[in-house]
């Protein structure tokens, strides 16, 4: 039942896109705990997505350290915390990457569950998702 759930809310929130306001995130970067926060999740997600197989072959040889830098300084930027994402483009640092629709969905599920562990709530949640879900066509391979 949880996964039916999981599945529907990645799903709606796809739909969704960014049609979120920039207002709809007022409060965003302290409801995911700043700075400190968001990197106690990413640091969370990314144990729980090395441990899983359908996920090996897009993250091989990644930079860990790097990509934890990147994926918090993304948070907190989208989350109008008080960084600047510098990185690459979705696009660009995906282009050779050939990330299916389950490796995408797998990621998620990390990201939710990471959530959960640090006790951000649903409504916080669902805001990060539906401003990561505008980055879904950038990310996955067609």
């Amino acid at each position: 039942m949880k996964r039916v759930l999981l599945t529907f809310l990645v799903g709606s929130l796809l739909l969704v896109g960014c049609q979120s306001a920039p207002s709809d995130n007022a409060g965003l970067y302290e409801a995911l705990g700043e700075r400190k926060g968001i990197e106690a999740i990413t640091e969370t997600m990314l144990y729980r997505i090395v441990d899983d197989e359908r996920l090996a072959e897009p993250f091989k040889g990644i930079d860990v350290a790097d990509f934890h830098r990147q994926f918090s300084d993304q948070i907190c930027d989208i989350s109008n915390g008080p960084c600047t994402y510098s990185g690459r483009t979705m696009r660009e640092a995906h282009r050779d990457m050939n990330i299916s629709e389950t490796q995408f969905n797998a990621v998620v599920e990390h990201l939710v569950r990471a959530m959960e562990k640090h006790d951000v709530s649903t409504s916080a949640q669902n805001r990060l998702l539906a401003q990561l879900a505008a980055m879904h066509e950038d990310i996955v391979a067609r």
